[in-house]
């Protein structure tokens, strides 16, 4: 056991990855971590996401936490190359592994989540640790499960007097949230918007993300942070997410209407915008496997 000890200390002192991260500032007071456009894998140790922070006057606002310990300890030396004010608080949007794993790296902060994700974190974060292990290696062997601390039910939130919206969805997951910071105009919509990547759908209603866009269409904002892919300037990718999701749910009803079987599904031919999408063939394949058997007893 004093070896295995040992060994496992050994690992987690040697593991180096260069996360190479750059805070792209997007507004007077905000920056954003920019997530490789691909699956997890040792190659890029489980930075696929965005995540991104709000610099008020004494503290720094920080929204999603990344896969591991190791990338978020990553973002939080690069936050200190801009500001030296203390990351207060945390904001995890989803219960997403790619947007809270990296929670432990600030256990002395105040981490906000809805009752739902909270309560997701805390039943499965560690199972979702364990299977991170396994997709990444050893720049998982450092990271634990750490539940938000702080239940957020409230629409408005003030922190050190820096007003934040919090606009309450679902469609990606059971529950979503946005921020709208008015101050900027910018929304940081995580996962309920994706920019030239295909949507990841493992706990998605299609119909309800439909309308949760829709809504989010509404909203009054010049910048605009997804969860994946680049930062964006206009409303045009949200009109292009709704086309995505309308696109599958109409394609998976079809195929229930005519029995077909999930590998007749998938050798379909698909219009050349959706296809064009990064990790096209990996996520459509998926949500099609995932979420047919739904329709089947659905329709």
């Amino acid at each position: 056991m004093k070896t295995l000890f040992i060994i496992v200390f050994i690992s987690l002192k040697l593991f180096s990855f260069d996360f190479n991260l750059k805070a792209e500032k997007i507004a007077k007071n905000s920056y954003y971590f920019y997530g490789k456009e691909e699956y997890f894998s040792k190659e890029n140790a489980g930075d696929i996401a965005n995540t991104a922070f709000i610099v008020t006057k004494s503290s720094v606002v920080l929204i999603d936490t990344g896969t591991t310990v190791n990338y978020a300890n990553a973002v939080k030396k690069e936050i200190s190359k801009i500001t030296n004010k203390p990351i207060k608080y945390v904001i995890n949007t989803h219960h997403h592994p790619d947007h809270f794993l990296g929670n432990k790296a600030f256990e002395k902060s105040t981490i906000y989540a809805t009752e739902y994700t909270m309560n997701d974190i805390k039943e499965n974060g560690e199972k979702y640790v364990s299977n991170m292990v396994g997709l990444i290696g050893e720049a998982a062997y450092s990271t634990r499960a750490y539940p938000p601390n702080k239940l957020l039910d409230s629409k408005k939130l003030i922190l050190d007097d820096y007003k934040l919206e919090i606009l309450y969805f679902e469609g990606h997951t059971k529950s979503d949230i946005a921020i709208l910071d008015k101050n900027t105009k910018t929304l940081y919509a995580s996962d309920l918007v994706f920019n030239q990547r295909a949507l990841s759908t493992p706990h998605a209603n299609l119909k309800k993300w439909i309308k949760s866009l829709e809504e989010i269409k509404k909203l009054d904002f010049d910048v605009l942070i997804p969860g994946h892919g680049k930062v964006v300037f206009s409303k045009k990718v949200i009109d292009e997410n709704i086309r995505y999701l309308k696109y599958l749910d109409e394609k998976l009803i079809s195929a229930v209407e005519n029995g077909l079987t999930t590998f007749e599904i998938l050798s379909q031919e698909v219009p050349e915008d959706i296809k064009n999408y990064s990790m096209f063939k990996e996520e459509f394949e998926r949500s099609i496997i995932n979420l047919y058997p739904k329709y089947e007893t659905r329709y």
